[in-house]
This record gives structure tokens, sequence and C-alpha cells, in this order.
């Protein structure tokens, strides 16, 4: 996995294309292949998939501050729900595995995150955020869901914001292999690589939503697909949970207060819970 990365960051874009064509070629030949032999039961051939390991990642840190509110950063209130989720996994879900892409104050490169969650065998990405206009002050409230997708520069708002972390690291264009350069190459190599997931993104986010919606009664933007370099570059289903509006009055108070990180929280874990026995029944 960590070698297939290395390739993205550092191939040049059609030496890229022609790795993953061929890739998908072969694994259509390996299936066509599998067709002609003796047929297996329903328990047989179901993969032997087992839901173990959640990656949490705090967004922004360090150098890079996010969004600000009138007194607080995003990169301290997406790190404060990041440890209480950590925390409540542990104790709730105590058969799932946690690990968080920063436990600090600290800056993670965006494709570091992504290799985090590659070499501990993620299942899931949940990525802590905190949603800004950029203006002062914002009317604008509520929760948001992000998975990933690509669409129109005018829809591409949040991804805008959120990819602004990665002009913040050496050599980003060789990282992100010219991000902002040769977008569109990047978009079909990461979207074919990341189609895979869709389904499950959404089926997760869709549970975050509800929960956020139904129990805790809050005001939710919905699920938009947008170009978010950290979840497109994760080899897992993957969502970004916009938290709410830091340079909102009553948001930024409800997103830095214990009762309000605490409920952000458990409705991720309910979600979290639901996802779980989804994926498990499946087997």
């Amino acid at each position: 996995m960590i070698f297939i990365r290395q390739l993205f960051y550092k191939s040049p874009p059609f030496f890229v294309l022609f790795l993953v064509l061929f890739s998908l070629q072969s694994t259509v030949a390996q299936q066509v292949k599998k067709k002609h032999h003796h047929k297996k039961t329903a328990t047989q051939t179901a993969p032997g998939f087992r839901f173990r390991t959640v990656i949490i990642d705090a967004g922004h840190g360090g150098k890079d501050p996010g969004a600000h509110g009138a007194y607080s950063k995003e990169k301290n209130v997406a790190l404060a729900i990041a440890k209480k989720l950590r925390t409540a996994i542990t104790e709730q879900i105590p058969s799932l595995n946690v690990v968080m892409t920063r436990t600090t104050d600290n800056f993670v490169e965006l494709h570091r995150r992504d290799e985090i969650a590659s070499e501990n065998k993620g299942n899931l990405f949940i990525s802590i955020h905190c949603n800004a206009m950029g203006g002062k002050t914002t009317d604008e409230h509520g929760v948001l869901l992000l998975v990933y997708g690509y669409h129109r520069k005018g829809e591409q708002l949040e991804a805008i914001r959120e990819n602004a972390s990665v002009f913040l690291e050496k050599d980003y264009k060789q990282k992100y292999n010219g991000y902002g350069e040769n977008s569109a190459i990047n978009t079909i190599l990461m979207s074919a690589y990341q189609q895979k997931f869709r389904k499950q993104c959404i089926i997760f986010a869709d549970l975050v939503n509800n929960e956020f919606k139904k129990e805790d009664g809050r005001y939710s933007h919905g699920i938009k697909e947008q170009g978010v370099l950290v979840l497109q570059q994760s080899a897992m289903p993957a969502v970004l949970v916009e938290t709410g509006f830091i340079d909102n009055t009553r948001d930024e108070a409800y997103l830095t207060s214990p009762e309000g990180q605490s409920e952000i929280v458990q409705s991720i874990i309910r979600a979290i819970k639901k996802y779980k026995e989804n994926v498990d029944g499946q087997k």
C-alpha cells in the first residue's frame, strides 16, 4: 500500500495512469478466471473482512490553525473532540482499535495522515473539523458531512479551504503530483482508487448525519461530495465531519464547551456502532 502511494506521489502522471489501468485489467482477468473454478458456498466466497480499526484525524495543527472563531482555533477544537472520541470508542466499543493521526498540536502533512491510516490497517477514517465562512462572524450554523467527490470548481468551497493545508508543506507539488496543475489527471487516478469505497462513505456519513439531526436536534447542511485531499487519498471509507461553524457565536460556544463536545462525540459513537453492525451483518 505504501509502495502504491509512493508511486502516486513521485511518478509522472501518465506512468501512474498506465499502472492503474494495468492493475484494473489484471483484477478483471482474475475475476473472470474465478468464475470458471468450482462454485463455493456464500460463506466461503465472502471476504474475511473484519471491522477492527478506526482512524481519527484531528484536522489542521501546529503552524496550520485552520479556521478562527472569536476566541478559538479550529485545530484546538478538532483535537479536543478527537481525543474525546478516542476515549469513548475505547470505553464503549472495546473490540475496535483506535489510531489518531495526531495527539498534540503538531503539523501533520495530509499525505502522512493517510500513510498512518494505511500503516495501521484502518477500516474507517474519520476526520474532525470545524466549518467557517471566512468573515468575522456568520449566521451560518450546523453540521456538514463531506465524502470524496469531484465537481465543478464553484461547488468546491469546502474542499478548497480544507486543501489549503497542502501549501504549508514542502515540495507539495511533488508529493501531490502537481496539485493545482495536473488536477484533472489526479482526479482520474484518485477517483478510480477511491470509488471502491464510495458506498461505504455515504452510508457512514448518513448515519452520522441522522444522529446529529434526530438525536441532537442540530441543523444539518447534509452530505456533500467534495475534492478534499485527505479523503481522496485514504484507502478506506472516509468521512470528514464539519462539527459546526466556529465563526458563528452560538456554534463556537457549543464547539468549545465540554457538553457540546461530548454530544458530538456520542453522536459519532452511535453512528460507528450502527455502521459496525451493518458491516458485521454482511459476513
